[in-house]
């Protein structure tokens, strides 16, 4: 459905359990709620320019201090939620366990939807243990009456044609079998759509050079907020962010269409936020529309060649297939594979571009063909007949001046007995 005029926006600054006291009860349809989250830190990050620092505080005295802080906020924020509404708190490991606890006590157990894992992809981890790459999302809707959009996602790749097209019903065991008409055959159950959404995201973290980054701590992606708000609210809906920091809500709201009311204790927050909404930006995430799998393009032909190699397979690069897990001398190694009509100079020259700016490395060239073959041509370059290359070239050194090569045809037909051109049995 589509809403005449442009979505109004409210900016407020303060402490957010005051302004809620001030907002009509039942007035909102979502509220996500991404407040501080007890990491006992105070969270500093520079704009991309470096003109600014924003700064916040998440230190508290005791867990008892921050459940108070968040059960006073929460229990308002359920008031001013409409009857038919819903609330995502954004949450991680290191309160996630007392979050669950209160929004039970707040909106009852029986409200409680979904706990959505927002997992994406981290590239280091000072500390010992497993690398921290998901946080929480819970899901609560005021009253059983709660609007919802459904969407769908693609089958896994795993699924049959059967699954996908054949009708299901429940046997007098109450298990699940292919319905079956009177004569026996199987019942269609026309076009899917696909399997709907589940509660694991696969949303890329912001990248450093995003567009939409505006070097706020804790910021959120769009893409994150998008899904979130199609989800749960349609075109005119009013949407709620009691801790607004960057303003990512409101940006996504007014990009769908929709009301939104931003609160935050910071003034330069708030600021921040209505700069943003005066020319929103949202970043497309091939990722995201592709899937992971499809940034997998090693080359198989290459993959023939290292097999048995330690060494980690890169994508997206035409120049290098491979980088090696152990060291030489000290350096890196890119190794790439000849290519069928590619010169050793060429699988050089490919290889030394991709390697540019890289920093101290060595390279490696895997020849496959004896096509200009001569190791000692490429001073910076290492290169290395393949298994099959050694062998043809051994095989080729200790044959008869006198030996005919084996040719494939009617020579082998011969051998076993048979005419050239006859048919076999």
């Amino acid at each position: 459905m589509s809403v005449p005029g442009a979505p109004k926006v409210r900016t407020c600054v303060g402490d957010c359990l005051d302004v809620l006291h001030d907002m009509e009860p039942e007035s909102v349809d979502l509220a996500y709620v991404d407040p501080p989250f007890f990491t006992q830190k105070i969270h500093r990050l520079n704009t991309r320019d470096g003109s600014a620092t924003f700064s916040f505080r998440d230190i508290w005295g005791s867990d008892h201090s921050y459940s108070d802080f968040i059960y006073q906020r929460i229990r308002r924020t359920r008031t001013v939620l409409k009857s038919s509404g819903s609330l995502f708190f954004h949450c991680d490991k290191a309160a996630s366990h007392i979050i669950r606890l209160l929004l039970d006590s707040i909106f009852g157990p029986e409200q409680f939807r979904s706990e959505i894992i927002w997992s994406f992809r981290r590239w280091s981890n000072a500390k010992k243990g497993l690398l921290p790459a998901h946080q929480t999302i819970f899901f609560y809707s005021k009253t059983d009456n709660f609007k919802f959009n459904t969407f769908y996602q693609e089958y896994s790749p795993s699924t049959n044609i059967d699954q996908i097209m054949q009708k299901r019903i429940r046997d007098s065991r109450n298990k699940t079998v292919y319905a079956r008409n009177e004569k026996g055959e199987v019942v269609g159950n026309g076009i899917k759509k696909g399997v709907p959404l589940s509660d694991v995201w696969e949303i890329p973290f912001l990248n450093p050079k995003a567009k939409e980054r505006v070097g706020f701590p804790t910021q959120k992606p769009v893409l994150l907020m998008k899904r979130i708000v199609e989800l749960v609210t349609d075109e005119g809906d009013w949407i709620l962010d009691p801790f607004c920091g960057s303003g990512t809500t409101l940006v996504t709201s007014k990009l769908l269409n929709r009301n939104s009311i931003g609160i935050d204790i910071s003034e330069e927050a708030v600021e921040l936020t209505k700069r943003r909404l005066e020319a929103p930006l949202f970043t497309e995430s091939p990722l995201a529309q592709r899937g992971r799998e499809s940034y997998r393009r090693h080359e198989s032909y290459a993959a023939t060649y290292l097999f048995g190699v330690a060494y980690t397979p890169v994508h997206r690069n035409t120049g290098i297939d491979g980088l090696l897990k152990e060291e030489v001398a000290g350096l890196p190694v890119f190794v790439r594979v000849q290519r069928e009509g590619e010169s050793v100079s060429q699988a050089v020259s490919a290889l030394r571009k991709a390697a540019r700016n890289k920093g101290d490395c060595r390279l490696v060239v895997i020849a496959t063909h004896a096509d200009l073959f001569d190791s000692g041509r490429f001073a910076d370059v290492d290169v290395i007949p393949s298994t099959a290359f050694a062998l043809n070239e051994y095989i080729k050194k200790r044959r008869p001046s006198t030996q005919r090569p084996p040719r494939t045809g009617d020579e082998g037909l011969i051998s076993r007995g048979q005419k050239p051109n006859s048919k076999g049995a």
